[in-house]
């Protein structure tokens, strides 16, 4: 029988109630997305930086919102896990995340993981400076993203990139106020 979005949701959210950690292997397609369910993972995740790569592009923002929500469409509709996507920098503003929000909401994925990063984003990882934008910014696009959820258990993650720029202290002050904004969960890009 196959699972709903809703029981995809609430299995994410009690995983996320439990201890310990659970794995969750990116994936670019449907099949690839199958094998890790088959192999027993818990998770599937997409990232923003794996579709930008499986398709000759450096991770420089340069694919659209409606693409990565064709691509978790299909993810999701692969398996009976749940999905956690890249939802960058929410693409572009307040409203943009309120679009963002909804579209992946509708895709049906469990949980979607935006960042603090200026737009368009530069992936650190690849030598670029990053640079974030200011807590308010950020702080006004959590709660936008938490407003546009229709589903109260899609899981929405504050991801934050102020510590390679900013420093841990900095990176931990933002991670409070986007929790006390309303997000689920905090990522924290390049702990050291």
């Amino acid at each position: 029988m196959e699972a709903t979005t809703t029981e995809k949701r609430k299995a994410l959210r009690k995983m996320m109630q439990g201890p310990g950690c659970h794995i969750a292997p990116s994936c670019n397609d449907g099949i690839q997305a199958r094998l890790v369910e088959w192999l027993g993972f818990p998770l599937v995740h997409i990232s923003g930086s794996g579709q930008h790569r499986s398709l000759g592009f450096a991770d420089a923002g340069l694919l659209t919102l409606t693409e990565m929500i064709n691509r978790a469409r299909e993810i999701v509709d692969a398996v009976q896990l749940p999905v956690v996507s890249d939802a960058e920098t929410g693409y572009g503003n307040v409203v943009n995340v309120t679009r963002t929000v909804r579209e992946f909401d509708r895709a049906g994925v469990a949980a979607i993981h935006i960042e603090d990063q200026m737009t368009p984003k530069r992936a650190g990882h690849e030598g670029f400076d990053v640079g974030v934008v200011s807590k308010e910014e950020f702080v006004a696009k959590i709660k936008a993203a938490v407003d546009a959820r229709r589903d109260e258990n899609l899981v929405i993650i504050a991801r934050t990139d102020a510590r390679g720029p900013m420093g841990i202290a900095e990176a931990e002050w933002r991670a409070k106020a986007f929790t006390d904004a309303g997000a689920d969960v905090i990522f924290f890009d390049g702990p050291q």
